[in-house]
């Protein structure tokens, strides 16, 4: 199944992830381009990662240890900024 990340966004996989030996209990999916990107989900290997990273998107595995929210919101922020150089740019 595909699933389309727009341009500028940030989702999160958590309820796509369906191995049980996944290392990662979600992960981040940040589209900071200006097209929308096509994913496969759900993911089942941590290859995922990479072909995924190779079409231009940010991507953020997050371990059973890591604070979900806390790694949420820095990368919300960081798409933010680039939405912000953007809008800054088209304005000049």
């Amino acid at each position: 199944m595909k699933f389309v990340v727009r341009p500028h966004h940030i989702i999160s996989l958590g309820g796509y992830i369906v191995e049980v030996e996944f290392p990662y209990r979600n992960i981040i999916v940040v589209n900071p381009t200006p097209e929308p990107i096509k994913i496969e989900i759900p993911v089942f290997t941590e290859d995922w990662i990479q072909e995924h990273q190779d079409l231009g998107l940010d991507i953020t595995p997050v371990k059973e240890e890591d604070n979900y929210l806390r790694m949420w919101r820095k990368e919300k922020a960081r798409l933010e900024q680039i939405k912000s150089k953007i809008l800054e740019n088209t304005e000049q």
